[in-house]
């Protein structure tokens, strides 16, 4: 497909050694020692790695980006060609005004409006797109201040999640001169409107104190009214929906620890209980009461429980909806007189609305075998109007308001598709595949229907299964470019995320990270067994943490698989949980285990990380898509994972890794930016298919 020759990265030995056991890492040196500040500035990335990474991405251009230009075009066209570009949020109420945010047609990113509650001319209190300019441009959010005379906005200028908070004046329209610089995302207002709170991050990146900001002065003057000591444990701010108390939590992937403020009359936080390793909650508050979400007390799918502000420890947490196995509680609201929460039973999620005052209980569900469900929370407490999204796979989607007081469910919002869909024209199914050792593994299906069954159709079978996220079978207007071009999409709901409750997540980490691996497998043979698709003509996705699990099944099963596509994959496991100076690896060990202090810990990641297992073997095409500074997998494991595969796999199969030299984490900044990267992984699929 080219002339060029594939990039070769130089070997220089580089020997690390633990619990007795000595590694050689011979790309060690595509990390950049002065990583932090690439991060912060991507011009002082060192000379011989940026020639690498461009290396790489000329071979990229040569051989995928220029012979799948116009299939790419075309693809690009379609999804973009369902979205309602002049589009907008349903406003929802705060007092005099009723906020939104809204999309023209053509525009990379959104403009927050407001108008009257009672309806009137709207006002644009900020358009992202003249903030834009012409580089990256990270939206962090806009918070309006309770008084409605300000706003305070983030944004992010190069992907390194080092956000800018401004404050508009809403009156003239224009910023003031003060700014907070290299905070985390978003700032919670003071109820006086005089003053705001945000998260700081440290040297390494990590978010561990909160700040207080008072208008009208410097950054360098602004109080520290939280720090946190263990760099294992992440800070964020909060505000209860009923605006009495600011929430500060610390938490790691599996122990949080909240702490209140007051917020009318401020002072020193209050801790709610200490923290218990293995025992998470957070909160909301009512009338003096608070209502706490946990797993204490071996609630694995967790409880609500109530204690009063005054006395909050957990000797005072009384049940109100008493833990149910099986009944994993999601999510938690409360408004003046309900308590809403969000659960999912069976493997589907559901709403239960239970009045405060008389116990009264309702449940919002949907019939179909497979669908997404979740809550929008308003700004309001005093409101007896709840607000939730409903989608499925073949149904795009919708946003209700239910009248509480009443019943009355009214539809807000039904998802546009401009270039037409017709849901009679697809099916969904929920299938269970058997893993090794008996588990049932949910897997969500989207084809055409019609589609023959006889394994000749290629499928996109796509996986995460870590941290406890769970992969909702919702619509996308992106995957139909695929299926309509007689893809099976599928989704496997594997262990490591909460699909089937707590026990899922807590059987695919740490000690039992493994059965992710095998999870995703067992999906591919089920599809393979049941005639979706055939051996060989199975295309696998997963992004980050999900890269993971693209490298480790790739390096399992590489016979399996038509090609894999890995976003931004954590796939030097390793290495990155060996450097406690990287943003999250202290707060990663209860994931993944602590090989610093652990040989058992140390064996177990060494035996599946993908970079240190790859294998002088055939693979199937891959494709791997970074950002430069992504501060959450670094832009070398990639590089590194890459590099290996092409100095030791023995195949001649298409292998491209493409850095983004301008974003982080999420990708190209702007919504066309990111169907484009879509149209990539989309092309790359059609291709392993052959069916382009």
């Amino acid at each position: 497909m080219t002339d060029i020759a594939p990039p070769v990265a130089a070997q220089r030995s580089h020997s690390d050694t633990r619990h007795g056991m000595t590694r050689n890492d011979p790309y060690n040196w595509l990390r950049a020692d002065n990583w932090r500040e690439v991060m912060a500035d991507p011009t002082v990335l060192p000379g011989d790695i940026r020639e690498y990474l461009e290396a790489e991405n000329a071979w990229y251009e040569a051989g995928f980006g220029k012979p799948t230009e116009a299939l790419r075009e075309k693809i690009y066209s379609e999804i973009r060609g369902r979205i309602k570009e002049d589009d907008s949020s349903v406003p929802s109420p705060d007092g005099p005004f009723a906020y939104a945010s809204r999309t023209r047609e053509g525009d990379q990113y959104p403009l927050i409006v407001r108008t009257p509650r009672d309806g009137g001319d709207e006002s644009v209190l900020l358009d992202c797109n003249l903030e834009a300019g012409e580089g990256y441009f990270g939206f962090g959010g806009a918070e309006h201040s309770p008084c409605h005379t300000m706003m305070a906005w983030a944004a992010d200028r190069n992907g390194s999640e080092y956000y800018t908070i401004f404050i508009r004046d809403l009156d003239t329209g224009k910023d003031r001169d003060e700014r907070i610089e290299k905070s985390g995302s978003g700032a919670v207002w003071g109820n006086d409107s005089a003053r705001f709170y945000y998260v700081e991050l440290d040297e390494n990146h990590r978010p561990f104190r909160v700040r207080e900001h008072v208008l009208g002065t410097s950054q360098a003057d602004d109080a520290i009214v939280y720090e946190e000591k263990d760099a294992g444990f992440f800070v964020g701010a909060g505000m209860t929906q009923s605006r009495r108390y600011l929430t500060i939590s610390a938490h790691d992937h599996q122990t949080s620890e909240v702490w209140l403020i007051d917020a009318e009359k401020g002072g020193a936080p209050f801790c709610v209980e200490k923290r218990h390793e293995n025992t998470e909650y957070s909160l909301e508050e009512r009338d003096g009461t608070l209502y706490i979400l946990t797993n204490d007390a071996e609630a694995e799918d967790f409880k609500i429980v109530t204690a009063p502000v005054d006395a909050p420890g957990v000797d005072n947490w009384t049940d109100l909806v008493p833990h149910e196995a099986g009944r994993l509680i999601l999510d938690v609201e409360v408004i003046a007189n309900h308590l809403i929460r969000l659960e999912r039973k069976d493997g589907l999620p559901r709403i239960v609305v239970r009045d405060l005052r008389d116990g009264h209980e309702q449940t919002i569900s949907f019939p179909e075998e497979a669908y997404s469900l979740g809550l929008i929370p308003g700004y309001e407490f005093d409101t007896a109007t709840i607000r939730f999204s409903y989608s499925s796979p073949t149904t795009p989607a919708q946003i209700f308001d239910l009248d509480l007081a009443s019943g009355e469910r009214v539809l807000r919002k039904q998802q546009e598709v401009p270039s037409g869909h017709d849901p009679d024209l697809y099916e969904t199914r929920r299938l269970f595949a058997k893993a090794p050792d008996g588990e049932d593994v949910p897997v969500t299906l989207l084809y055409r229907k019609g589609l023959k069954l006889d394994g000749s159709a290629p499928a996109l079978l796509y996986g995460y299964g870590a941290y406890g996220h769970s992969i909702p079978a919702g619509f996308s207007v992106s995957v139909l470019s695929l299926v309509d071009r007689g893809f099976v999409y599928a989704i496997a709901h594997i262990r490591g995320g909460m699909d089937k409750g707590y026990r899922w997540y807590k059987n695919g980490r740490a000690a039992h990270k493994t059965n992710t691996f095998s999870d995703f497998i067992a999906a591919a043979e089920m599809l393979i067994e049941k005639g979706y698709s055939s051996k060989g003509r199975i295309v696998a996705e997963g992004g980050s943490a999900g890269g993971m699990l693209m490298g480790a099944i790739a390096n399992m099963r590489p016979e399996l698989w038509a090609g894999v596509m890995a976003i931004v994959p954590f796939v030097d496991v390793l290495n990155t949980m060996l450097d406690d100076t990287l943003p999250l690896t202290p707060p990663e060990w209860p994931e993944w285990g602590n090989p610093i202090t652990s040989e058992d810990d140390y064996r177990r990641i060494a035996a599946y990380s993908p970079y240190d297992n790859v294998e002088a073997k055939s693979y199937p095409p891959i494709l791997v898509l970074a950002g430069l500074t992504d501060p959450r997998v670094t832009y070398w494991e990639p590089a590194k994972w890459v590099a290996k595969l092409r100095a030791t796999k023995t195949d001649e199969n298409a292998l491209y890794l493409r850095t983004n030299m301008d974003a982080g984490h999420g990708g190209a900044s702007g919504r066309f930016e990111r169907i484009k990267e879509t149209a990539i992984t989309y092309a790359f699929a059609l291709k392993c298919a052959q069916l382009a």
